[in-house]
């Protein structure tokens, strides 16, 4: 049984749903620990009944340390805070012996069980950006990504999973300070500040938008490293900063290479709208409507830089349907 914690709110509440059913048909042995962060979340989630999932809600989790915290924090940024207090809940209150943290915006095509053995008989499991020299920003958000990170509950997972929750409560913004950013920039030196630390080396673990040009895609759920030539199978792909409008849909600013957009984003989106619907007959209120925001100068620099760099990718919703 791999135990899977993950936390989001209501505005993301089709991607955690998605990735939900991807655990539910790739992987063989699983349990979900919803944090739900606000209260209409918690609700739809309670209604659907999912049977791999345990819906907790903010209230359970917040302690005076992280009301303390949230008082001085913006919503993004409080989330942050709490990614490594949801790992060290579920350690501390279901008693598992490990939990392993991830994003709601993954989508799996494969078990993920493969990327928690590799760890073996280290205790933290953590996994790099393998950013695109184009896209390389690991000197602000750091070299590794928060995306799938497992926690043993033995002396060495918990030594460092409560560094990095003391850590976020002192300090977790959405700048770079003094060598920090988020909560994220606080992992580039575990290897060295903790005993048990395993980078993830299968590739298949954490395909992005900010990696996926070092690979090309077949469509049969392989990929090929370009510079090696060698072949690894997917098991996760990180959906990052995908935004749905009323007509339009933001995918990325990244650019997007055929085989991916064809073949990954434009199935991927197609199941998010449909999660929508389904969702919008428990709430109707979920997900209203938001409309493309009025061009500012700034916004059409931006999109200037983005067509020119061939990072332009914003469709219709109609496309989609």
């Amino acid at each position: 049984m791999i135990n899977f914690c993950t936390l989001f709110d209501s505005n993301y509440i089709d991607r955690g749903l998605l990735m939900y059913d991807s655990l539910e048909k790739n992987c063989k042995s699983f349990h979900l620990y919803i944090f739900a962060f606000d209260d209409l979340s918690f609700d739809v989630l309670k209604k659907l009944n999912l049977k791999h999932a345990t819906i907790i809600s903010l209230r359970d989790l917040e302690d005076k340390d992280l009301l303390k915290a949230k008082s001085n924090r913006s919503k993004v940024e409080y989330m942050w805070t709490c990614s490594s207090s949801v790992i060290l809940y579920i350690l501390n209150n279901y008693k598992v012996p490990s939990c392993t943290y991830i994003d709601a915006d993954l989508f799996f095509y494969s078990d993920p069980k493969i990327l928690i053995d590799e760890m073996g008989g280290d205790s933290v499991l953590i996994s790099e950006h393998r950013y695109t020299k184009k896209y390389d920003q690991s000197k602000i958000s750091g070299k590794y990504c928060v995306q799938f990170m497992t926690f043993k509950r033995n002396e060495n997972g918990l030594r460092a999973l409560n560094w990095w929750r003391n850590a976020c409560i002192d300090w977790c913004y959405a700048k770079p300070e003094d060598g920090k950013f988020g909560d994220q920039k606080y992992l580039d030196d575990w290897t060295e500040r903790f005993k048990g630390v395993h980078v993830l080396e299968n590739l298949g673990g954490g395909v992005a938008p900010w990696n996926m040009h070092q690979y090309s895609f077949s469509g049969d759920n392989t990929l090929t490293e370009k510079s090696t030539s060698k072949k690894f199978e997917m098991v996760f792909f990180h959906f990052h900063a995908i935004k749905l409008f009323s007509d339009k849909v933001d995918l990325c600013p990244y650019y997007l290479p055929k085989d991916f957009l064809d073949t990954l984003y434009f199935p991927y989106v197609k199941s998010l709208l449909a999660v929508r619907e389904r969702l919008k007959g428990i709430y109707k209120s979920l997900f209203e409507d938001k409309i493309v925001p009025k061009a500012s100068l700034k916004a059409l620099i931006i999109n200037i830089k983005r067509r020119l760099m061939s990072e332009y990718n914003i469709f219709g919703i109609d496309y989609f349907r």
